[in-house]
């Protein structure tokens, strides 16, 4: 279905509100979005609507041919260029029509139309990759405004340790070196919220360049699940290459009736000066002197295009079940991680945390220990997050790339 400017001013239209309510982004009206505003998908589109208005015309009859002349012109004698004293000069209107049967149309208009699905399939292609790159970028933006908020809390924390630091020297509570070693930290941890800060910033750019907007907050990416026949049966290639068995299939069958040739007939009309009006009826017939060096050869060439979309289709779907297998892997693999890394790394960082807490309050531990703690925890959760970001990563591949078809809800 081609996309209208007015509908997509109405979905633009349909976010505003929720935009300006500082209300999350989903990741779902992100992706919705950015196929609305694809150009890619427009142009495809529009290479669609072309190839059906095209299939409307592949089933009729040629256009007939008008003839107007003259015939028997004297060009010589007293009668020399005269139309009107010669017996024999005659001016002719006449019509012809090359006749195709109704199998021959039939034919051509089943080849118009696979090549318009092929064209619709192609579409679908453009909308799945602006799906995915939409949810890829608003992965990152995501994941990248929470490893923002982590990198600002460990800034936020080097600051006070170190006013509390230097706070604890004037005092005579604490030495010059844990103060310069916490000045050291909040440089450190300045810097790595300035890098996080550049990251989230072009992954805004880049969420940006798909769906047009920017938002202050997104929600969590909800992913949906797709098994792997639904995967390897709208996979972009394996539908490419079934269109193209489809088309190279009515193609072949078009040359196929081709070994029947078409019959022309005409019809004329002829005026003579003082004479009688003559009609003039005749049936031209192709004759098809040698079949096996010309027709047959055409069709055993059509036919060898059709052997080799079959084994292209083979191969694609093989493919993509194979590439449906390594993402469905990587992402069972990453979760195991994630669960692994969360209860192995991640609580007993916070424990060391809540110890190294304790202990500085009981006056048992030093500031410095208390703020490595909290590093390492805040470290331990980035990394979380940077696997949490590869995983949906993963899912987002296996969900998107499929094609879905116009007007299908995910």
């Amino acid at each position: 279905m081609p996309i209208s400017p007015f509908r997509t001013a109405a979905l633009a239209a349909a976010m505003l509100p929720a935009l300006a309510a500082a209300a999350p982004l989903t990741l779902d009206q992100a992706i919705d979005l950015a196929v609305q505003r694809s150009a890619a998908v427009q142009a495809a589109q529009a290479g669609a609507r072309g190839a059906a208005e095209a299939t409307h015309a592949a089933g009729q009859l040629p256009d007939p041919m008008l003839s107007v002349g003259i015939d028997n012109l004297p060009l010589s004698g007293a009668d020399r260029f005269s139309t009107a004293r010669d017996p024999m000069t005659m001016k002719r209107l006449g019509i012809s029509q090359e006749w195709l049967s109704s199998g021959k149309r039939q034919a051509r208009r089943a080849a118009a139309q696979a090549q318009t699905d092929r064209e619709a399939s192609m579409a679908l292609a453009a909308a799945a990759d602006a799906r995915l790159q939409a949810a890829w970028a608003f992965i990152d933006a995501y994941y990248a405004g929470q490893a923002l908020r982590l990198g600002t809390v460990n800034e936020r924390q080097a600051q006070e340790a170190l006013e509390t630091a230097r706070a604890r020297l004037a005092a005579a509570a604490a030495n010059g070196p844990e103060v310069l070693a916490l000045a050291s930290a909040h440089g450190l941890a300045a810097d790595e919220a300035a890098e996080l800060r550049q990251l989230q910033a072009a992954a805004q750019i880049a969420l940006l360049r798909w769906a047009g907007v920017q938002p202050e907050d997104l929600a969590p990416p909800a992913l949906p699940t797709v098994t792997e026949p639904e995967f390897v049966a709208a996979h972009p290639a394996v539908v490419a290459a079934r269109r193209d068995l489809e088309l190279s299939s009515r193609e072949a069958a078009v040359t196929r009736t081709m070994r029947t040739p078409n019959w022309t007939w005409a019809l004329s009309y002829g005026q003579r000066s003082g004479h009688p009006d003559m009609v003039s009826f005749g049936v031209s017939i192709p004759l098809p002197v040698a079949p096996s060096q010309r027709q047959d050869r055409e069709t055993a060439a059509s036919l060898a295009l059709v052997d080799k979309s079959e084994a292209a289709l083979a191969e694609a779907t093989r493919a993509a079940s194979a590439e449906y297998q390594t993402l469905s892997g990587d992402a069972r693999r990453l979760a195991d991680r994630i669960m692994r890394y969360e209860s192995a790394v991640v609580v007993p960082a916070q424990q060391r945390t809540a110890a190294a807490l304790a202990s500085y309050r009981a006056n048992q531990g030093t500031l410095t220990a208390l703020f490595e703690a909290r590093h390492a925890s805040l470290e331990a959760q980035r990394k979380l997050l940077a696997l949490q970001r590869e995983r949906a990563r993963t899912e987002a591949q296996l969900a998107f790339k499929p094609l879905v078809a116009s007007g299908a809800t995910r």
